[in-house]
């Protein structure tokens, strides 16, 4: 994978929070878009950036939305 693939994918989990931030449960909402709308190798290729430090490159919803979609995946096998 090329850093500007995750580089694309951090953006575009990014706006999906931006625009989900104001619901009554924003992290399940961008969960629940994520999960219906992107593939799983996206998720797989995305949850790196999870552990980093701080994950500063990721809005904090929509890390918070991706940590709970890597910990029901992990759950789920």
């Amino acid at each position: 994978m090329s850093a500007h693939t995750l580089d694309k994918l951090i953006m575009m989990a990014n706006q999906i929070a931006r625009n989900l931030t104001h619901e009554a449960d924003p992290v399940t909402m961008i969960a629940d878009h994520i999960k219906a709308f992107w593939s799983p190798r996206m998720i797989q290729q995305i949850t790196p950036v999870l552990s980093e430090t701080g994950s500063a490159r990721l809005d904090p919803v929509a890390h918070a939305a991706l940590s709970r979609l890597v910990s029901q995946s992990a759950h789920a096998t």
